[in-house]
């Protein structure tokens, strides 16, 4: 049974901190920041994507510490800038809180523990600390070095459908955004811009075509990348027999 979450409210002038007391004890807003943790030594790693990712270890816990860029071309001109509509509609808030209903729904994803609002006029700059699935991999990486079995393949279908079932919309449903750890558990990652809606089959069909645009993409760039699109009809075959 998932434990309730002890949500908590910190707001010290422009900046406002929502965190999990269940999760981090001793909180303050500095542990939104990398140099934080840097200063203590808790820093276990990094990944590179749109702005780093930072990996944390702290008291027996694997957390990761994501600060919101933007992308596309305006993120050319404004890389980390967002205009504020109030608080529980700046993109961390809402993340938490899809994650926080993920968590009590039972789904494999990352569960919240912190994030953190820095308000500068109209705009402001939010940064998010979320659990870290131990001993998993992207299917990127993993295809870049190794095949599936095909029941893995189904295993992954089946997982977006609980997802779907639940009305769970993954706003960027791509092969890096799905991870497999050492006994091959699928989770899904990275729920900025996800929301809970009605489920309907015209935004489902939307997220796994955008899924299988991401295979192919990869497929064409990474060399012998092992997926074929008879890896995406067993998928879809685990998608559909979840019904």
């Amino acid at each position: 049974m998932v434990k309730p979450c002890r949500e908590k409210v910190l707001q010290q002038e422009n900046v406002y901190c929502v965190y999990d007391e269940a999760k981090i004890a001793n909180f303050s807003p500095e542990m939104l920041s990398e140099h934080y943790w840097q200063k203590h030594n808790a820093v276990s790693g990094s990944a590179q994507g749109r702005g780093t990712t930072w990996f944390i270890s702290h008291q027996q816990q694997q957390w990761v510490l994501r600060h919101y860029y933007r992308g596309g071309l305006i993120g050319r001109f404004n890389k980390d800038s967002y205009w504020f509509g109030g608080q529980k509609n700046t993109r961390a808030a809402r993340e938490f809180s899809l994650l926080l209903t993920l968590e009590q729904l039972g789904l494999p994803a990352p569960q919240p523990v912190a994030y953190r609002v820095k308000r500068q006029g109209l705009f402001y700059r939010a940064d998010l600390l979320s659990t870290r699935i131990q001993d998993a991999r992207d299917l990127v990486g993993i295809l870049s070095d190794q095949g599936l079995d095909e029941s893995v393949w189904a295993d992954i279908g089946a997982t977006i459908r609980r997802f779907h079932d639940h009305g769970i919309y993954h706003h960027d449903l791509n092969s890096h955004n799905i991870l497999l750890d050492r006994e091959n558990k699928v989770f899904l990652i990275d729920f900025d811009r996800g929301e809970q809606r009605a489920a309907k089959p015209s935004w489902q069909q939307a997220n796994m075509e955008r899924l299988l645009r991401s295979f192919r993409k990869e497929q064409n760039k990474i060399p012998g990348f092992h997926w074929q699109e008879q890896h995406w009809h067993m998928l879809m075959l685990g998608y559909r027999q979840s019904q």
